[in-house]
C-alpha cells in the first residue's frame, strides 16, 4: 500500500507540474499571476469553484461526521448557495467596477491605510490558520499510511510536500490555480463516486439496495428542527452558512482571486451561482459515502474510530475492502489537499505583497516579480512551520475546527466590509484595529456566557455575532456625522 500511494503521489505531482507548465507558458508576468488577465472561461472557473470550495478536509471529515451528526452539514450547504447569491450580485459588481487586484483594496477606499492593512492581516492569519489545518489533516493521513512505515519523520513529510507545492505554483498564479483546481474537481468527484461503487459491491448491494440502506439509515437524517440549542438546528446551521460562504469567500482573496479572472461580472457571476448548486450536490456525495462506511464498520463488527476523521481512511485500508478503493481515496485526498494548499499559498503571496507591502505600487515590474517570488517562499516557510506546530493540538473534527477558526478570524472581515457598504458615516481609520482585536474577544466570553447561564450550543453562528460586534464598535467610534445609506 505504502509503494501505490507513493507512486499515485508522484503521478498526480506530474499532472500538475504538466499544468502549471502549459497553463503559464508565454505569459509569466505578475498580471498572470495575481488574475489571470481576466480571460478565464466562465464554465471552466465554475468547475474549479467546486474543487477549489472541497479541502482535504472535506474529504476525510464529511463522511466521518454523519455517526455523530448525520447529514446536518446540508442545511449549512444549503445556506452557501444563498450566500453564493448574495456575493454574485453585491460583491462581485463592487470588485469590478474597482479593477481591484486584491479585495482588501475597497477598505482602503472607503476607510484607509490602517482598515485596509488590518483586514488583510486577518485574512492572512485567517487563511495561514485555516489552510494550514486543512493540510495538516492529510499530512497525518499520509504519515500514517506511508511515511511512518517507511521510517520518515513527520517534518520531512511536511517540508518534502510544501516544496513541491511552492515550485508548481511559482510562475502560474492564478491562471494555473483555475486549471488545477479543475483537475481536483474532477478527481474528487471520481473517486467520491467509484468509493461509494465499490463500497456498495463490497456490501453486497446493488443501486437500490445502497439507496434503501441510506435512506433507513439513522445517519441520513438532514433536518433538525427539534431543538434550538443544539449546534445542528437548521435555522443556525442555514444562517451561518449564508454568513460562512460571504465571509469565507467573498471576502476571501483565495476565493475571489478566481472569480476575478473571469473577463466580466456578468460571468463571474454565472460562475458563483452554478458552482454553489454543483458543491451541493457533490458534498451530498461525500455523505452518501459516509453511511456507507458506517454500514461497512457495523456489518464486520468493527469498533468505530475515536476520532470520526478516521471513519474513511479506516474503511479505505480495510483488507476487506479492494485495493482500488485505497487507491480512489489517496488520489481524492492529495487531489483535494495539494490544491487547496497551492491555492493558499498564492493567495497568501498576493496579499501580502499588495496589500501589506504595496510593493505593486512602489517598485517597477521585475522588482515586484522578484519580491513576489520571495514572499512565495516565505509563505511556504511559514505554512510548513505552522502545520508541524498543530501536529498535536486539535481533538475537534477537522471541519469544525476549520469553521472555529474562520468564525473568529473571519467575522471582523465580515463586519468591516458590512459597515462599508451599509453606512457612509466615516471611521477613526487609528482605532480599527483597536475594534478588529477586540470582537472575537468579546465573542469568546459571550460564546461561554450563553453555553454557561442558557446551555446554550453557539455553532458557527459565533461568526455573526463577531462580525455584529466589529460593527457595534465601529459605529461607537465613528465622528458624529449624518448616517447615510449608501448602494455601493
Amino acid at each position: 500500500m505504502a509503494v501505490t500511494i507513493i507512486i499515485t503521489i508522484a503521478a498526480y505531482f506530474g499532472l500538475l507540474f504538466l499544468i502549471s507548465w502549459l497553463s503559464s507558458r508565454g505569459s509569466r508576468d505578475n498580471a498572470t499571476f495575481f488574475t489571470g488577465g481576466r480571460r478565464a472561461p466562465w464554465p471552466l472557473v465554475a468547475f474549479a469553484m467546486v474543487g477549489a470550495a472541497i479541502s482535504g478536509v472535506t474529504f476525510i471529515s464529511v463522511p466521518g461526521m454523519v455517526a455523530g451528526k448525520g447529514y446536518a452539514y446540508l442545511q449549512m450547504v444549503l445556506g452557501f448557495i444563498a450566500g453564493y447569491a448574495v456575493i454574485a450580485f453585491v460583491l462581485v459588481p463592487m470588485f469590478y467596477r474597482r479593477n481591484l487586484i486584491s479585495i482588501y483594496g475597497y477598505l482602503g477606499e472607503r476607510f484607509g491605510r490602517h482598515t485596509y492593512r488590518t483586514g488583510a492581516c486577518f485574512f492572512f492569519v485567517s487563511k495561514m490558520l485555516g489552510a494550514s489545518v486543512r493540510f495538516l489533516v492529510v499530512c497525518a493521513v499520509l504519515q500514517l499510511l506511508v511515511f511512518r512505515p517507511l521510517g520518515i519523520p513527520f517534518v520531512f513529510n511536511v517540508i518534502a510536500t510544501i516544496a513541491l507545492i511552492w515550485l508548481y505554483t511559482l510562475q502560474g498564479g492564478v491562471k494555473t490555480l483555475i486549471w488545477t483546481d479543475s483537475l481536483k474537481s474532477f478527481c474528487l468527484i471520481t473517486s467520491v463516486v467509484m468509493c461509494i461503487y465499490f463500497v456498495g459491491r463490497n456490501l453486497g448491494m446493488d443501486f437500490g439496495e445502497m439507496a434503501a440502506t441510506i435512506k433507513g439509515h439513522p445517519t441520513s437524517r438532514m433536518f433538525f428542527f427539534d431543538n434550538p440549542r443544539e449546534a445542528t438546528y437548521f435555522w443556525k446551521q442555514f444562517t451561518a452558512g449564508v454568513f460562512m460562504a460571504i465571509a469565507t469567500n467573498g471576502l476571501d482573496q483565495d476565493m475571489m482571486q478566481r472569480n476575478l479572472a473571469c473577463r466580466d461580472a456578468g460571468r463571474s457571476q454565472k460562475n458563483m451561482i452554478v458552482s454553489g448548486v454543483v458543491q451541493f450536490f457533490v458534498v451530498a456525495l461525500f455523505l452518501l459515502l459516509g453511511t456507507l462506511l458506517v454500514v461497512f464498520v457495523e456489518r464486520n463488527g468493527i469498533a468505530m474510530p475515536a476520532k470520526s476523521d478516521e471513519l474513511f481512511g479506516l474503511v479505505a485500508t480495510h483488507p476487506d475492502v479492494p485495493a482500488v478503493v485505497g487507491v480512489l481515496f489517496v488520489l481524492g485526498l492529495i487531489s483535494a489537499a495539494y490544491s487547496a494548499a497551492g491555492s493558499a499559498l498564492t493567495s497568501l503571496t498576493t496579499s501580502f505583497t499588495v496589500d501589506i507591502l504595496g510593493a505593486h505600487e512602489k517598485h517597477d515590474a521585475p522588482t515586484l516579480e522578484r519580491t513576489r517570488k520571495f514572499v512565495h517562499l516565505g509563505m511556504s516557510a511559514v505554512m510548513g512551520l505552522v502545520i508541524i506546530a498543530f501536529y498535536y493540538l486539535s481533538d475537534q473534527d477537522a471541519i469544525s475546527a476549520v469553521y472555529t477558526l474562520a468564525s473568529y478570524t473571519y467575522g471582523p472581515i465580515l463586519g468591516l466590509f458590512v459597515y462599508g457598504m451599509f453606512w457612509r458615516r466615516p471611521v477613526r481609520d487609528g482605532f480599527v484595529p483597536a475594534v478588529c482585536v477586540a470582537a472575537p474577544a468579546l465573542s469568546w466570553c459571550v460564546q461561554r456566557a450563553l453555553n454557561h447561564f442558557w446551555g446554550y450550543e453557539t455553532s458557527f453562528e459565533l461568526l455573526v455575532i463577531n462580525a455584529v460586534l466589529t460593527v457595534v464598535g465601529l459605529r461607537l467610534l465613528s465622528p458624529r456625522k449624518a448616517d447615510m445609506r449608501i448602494t455601493d
